[in-house]
């Protein structure tokens, strides 16, 4: 009996300690790499490695808008678990939100071509990386990232493939596209219920990639909305699971 009361308090100890120094999803994320920015700042990222030795696909993953937070470090870490290089770039150099207050004025005082550049940069260190076959990276953003994951595709078309998770402000003017797709295919991953993106304008961005033939795989979710595929749901079944593994089954296929 003793010993079972002396492994039962041993328990305790360990779940107590555990949850005292659990990370919230919010917190900072870890950051293991650095690089240099176009105008000389130094940046960093987080960088998951996946298992066995010799190169690999990879993947720039772009947080949400509140920056590159644990959440966004731990999806870095289920996808190399899948076999791809991952590095999570930071696109506001540091700053994290954890109100959607101060995610949005991060947003508005970060410079827009400053963005653009840094993940540029990132994506840049990442094709050097010894163990990326810089002959098949993709972008992949979730919200904010999602949005900027777009945005590359249409200046970068060494891309050879393109992950949208819900990113606001879908291009629908065919004009505007740029050189998406002429590295490889889009995949658009959205929520019916989003309240800041409408289905008709992601359908209106299927539209348009269709009028520039350029392949594209566009679904629309029922009954989620914004920001459904989270580090504590994208294992748990319903559409959370079904869009991770969309997405994972997708860049294996193209990478």
């Amino acid at each position: 009996m003793r010993g079972i009361r002396i492994m039962l308090v041993s328990l305790l100890i360990a779940a107590f300690a555990a949850a005292l120094f659990a990370q919230d999803m919010k917190d900072p994320g870890r950051r293991n790499v650095e690089f240099n920015a176009s105008d000389g700042t130094t940046l960093s990222g987080y960088l998951a490695l996946p298992s066995g030795s010799g190169r690999k696909p990879a993947v720039l993953m772009i947080h949400e808008w509140w920056g590159l937070n644990h959440d966004t470090v731990l999806l870095a870490d289920a996808l190399a678990e899948k076999g791809f290089v991952v590095l999570a770039a930071d696109a506001f150099r540091g700053s994290v939100a954890r109100e959607a207050v101060d995610a949005r004025a991060q947003i508005g005082s970060t410079p827009r071509e400053q963005i653009a550049g840094d993940l540029d940069a990132a994506l840049d260190y990442l094709k050097r990386h010894p163990r990326a076959d810089s002959s098949r990276i993709a972008s992949l953003g979730f919200c904010f990232g999602g949005t900027h994951s777009m945005l590359m595709g249409t200046r970068r078309s060494d891309l050879a493939a393109v992950v949208i998770f819900y990113g606001g402000g879908p291009i629908t003017e065919a004009g505007q596209l740029g050189v998406l797709g002429s590295g490889g295919p889009v995949l658009g991953i959205y929520g019916e219920e989003d309240g800041g993106i409408p289905v008709d304008q992601v359908r209106a961005f299927e539209a348009a990639m269709n009028s520039r033939g350029i392949e594209n795989t566009v679904n629309v979710y029922p009954g989620v909305g914004h920001a459904f595929v989270k580090s504590d749901s994208y294992n748990k079944g319903g559409a959370p699971e079904r869009a991770w593994k969309q997405m994972v089954d997708f860049l294996k296929t193209e990478l």
